[in-house]
């Protein structure tokens, strides 16, 4: 099961509370006051590990609570720290709070840590209290509460392009045929209920990552079928494909529809480098090809687009071609211009 948004509760620990204690030793002229300090409550930490694909693990176990700190004793011994806790989440997580929705972390790269509630400090014991005017201080604080937050992850895959389109545009079809990914692929719209990742060889000894997410239709950005839902899995991107069936009456109005609901999204992604590609070229007739060709090439570079493409994913047709424009596409954004 896919899990990309998963809303938990963290609590770190609180702090011990220190010790009121004397020291009454036999043959020993002065005792005193030797109340130890509380220990240090645990700390909550999420870490990014490549191990791990989905925030799956938090659909069961929502509340996470840190040790506390322990109490200080005599002989002036400070309580033991409560044992901080490490949760796992996958690379791309990023962590807000519900409360005022501030991004509290983003963990992009395996290894990338991030303190979310920091465990209590530990109370003073009265051997912290000892003044001249006072040797024997009778006192000693309590620890310090931890801190507790509600917070949502929200997983944004980290890819290098992105394939956008209608339902049925052949984005599943595509991403099986250049990479070794093995997506869902039938005939019939909303095949992709999930977001899925390949991995293309551009040659050269580079390689670059490509999602796929579910169609976009009108009116997504309002609730609309799934795909407004999994376009922040196409966020990270440099660049994106937009995806046009040949066999539908009006590209121009494919297009258009996919534009206004990656401008209705915001994120940058109505910014991105982009690129159109019309699929299925093995369906139509030339004479019709042409005329699609010709709309769709028009309203690219109305838009500023890099290139308009025509391929067949099942005839292998302008693959090649293709996968040339997603090296381009792929070095763009590192302040190069897509090269012809």
């Amino acid at each position: 099961m896919f899990l990309d948004i998963a809303l938990i509760n963290l609590t770190s620990g609180r702090g011990g509370d220190g010790c009121v204690s004397t020291r009454r030793e036999k043959f020993i002229a002065f005792g005193g006051p030797d109340g130890g300090n509380g220990g240090q409550g645990g700390s909550i930490y999420l870490e990014a590990s490549s191990e791990l694909s989905t925030l799956l693990d938090f659909r069961y176990k929502r509340k996470y609570k840190a040790p506390s700190g322990q109490a200080g004793s005599g002989q002036n011994k400070t309580g033991a720290d409560g044992e901080d806790i490490v949760l796992k989440v996958p690379c791309g997580t990023s962590i807000f709070s519900t409360e005022d929705n501030h991004l509290m972390g983003d963990l992009l790269e395996a290894g990338d840590k991030v303190l979310i509630a920091k465990g209590g400090r530990g109370g003073k014991g009265n051997w912290e209290f000892r003044n001249p005017r006072n040797q024997t201080p009778m006192k000693a604080t309590k620890g310090k509460p931890g801190q507790e937050f509600k917070v949502r992850l929200e997983l944004r895959l980290i890819a290098d392009i992105g394939l956008v389109g209608e339902p049925n545009a052949g984005k599943s079809t595509l991403l099986s045929v250049i990479t070794a990914a093995r997506p869902k692929v039938a005939d019939y719209p909303f095949t992709t209920l999930v977001p899925n990742l390949g991995i293309i060889d551009l040659g050269d000894f580079s390689s670059c990552t490509i999602a796929d997410i579910p169609g976009l239709i009108e009116g997504a950005a309002d609730g609309k079928g799934l795909g407004h839902e999994f376009l922040r899995h196409v966020e990270r991107t440099r660049a994106l494909l937009l995806l046009v069936d040949s066999t539908w009456e009006s590209p121009k109005r494919a297009l258009d529809v996919l534009r206004e609901e990656l401008v209705q999204h915001g994120k940058r992604l109505a910014e991105l480098p982009f690129a159109v590609v019309v699929t299925k070229q093995d369906v139509l007739e030339a004479e019709r090809l042409d005329e699609v060709m010709a709309e769709a090439g028009a309203w690219c570079k109305e838009h500023g687009g890099i290139e308009t493409l025509m391929i067949s994913s099942v005839a292998r047709m302008g693959i090649e071609p293709l996968r040339f424009l997603i090296k381009r596409m792929y070095n763009y954004e590192f302040g190069g211009e897509v090269a012809p």
